[in-house]
């Protein structure tokens, strides 16, 4: 049986960060969430690793998590020189609609740089690409999930 945490409102979201292999901490993660986001590299090989996961999601339904479902996907590394990033991104569009999130991180040299400061790149460098369109995809996100409040 599963148990909602009675949070208030600004405390009910809790994100699990997993690791990207299909192990035993991400399908516990699953057991518990209610939702999965999805980051995807705009490569080919993460094609596969996404219908593997699409997959897991269903079977963790049946399992025991009916409420599970896919919140969206994220593009990211993504680099528009490259028409490879841009086939990528239009076979999931194509294949997964709405579900793709409008905002593509690109692959940018402070995303990458951050880590290796222990930063987030939101504090490493706020004016680099890469945090403005980490800003702009946790406005969708609570946008999708209704945890901003509509302008009256």
């Amino acid at each position: 049986m599963r148990h909602k945490l009675d949070l208030p409102e600004p405390e009910r979201i809790i994100l699990i960060d997993c690791p990207p292999a299909l192990g035993l901490l991400t399908l516990n993660a699953m057991m518990a969430a209610d939702g999965v986001l999805v980051p995807l590299q705009a490569e080919f090989y993460a094609l596969e690793g996404l219908s593997q996961l699409l997959s897991t999601v269903k079977q963790v339904r049946n399992a025991g998590n009916p409420d599970l479902r896919v919140n969206g996907v994220l593009l990211t590394m993504s680099d528009y020189r490259n028409n490879l990033s841009q086939q990528v991104e239009a076979d999931v569009r194509a294949t997964l609609g709405d579900l793709v999130y409008p905002t593509v991180i690109p692959r940018n040299v402070r995303v990458s740089e951050a880590p290796s400061f222990a930063q987030p790149v939101l504090i490493y460098d706020p004016a680099s690409k890469g945090s403005a369109a980490y800003r702009q995809f946790a406005a969708e996100f609570a946008a999708r999930l209704n945890l901003v409040k509509e302008a009256a």
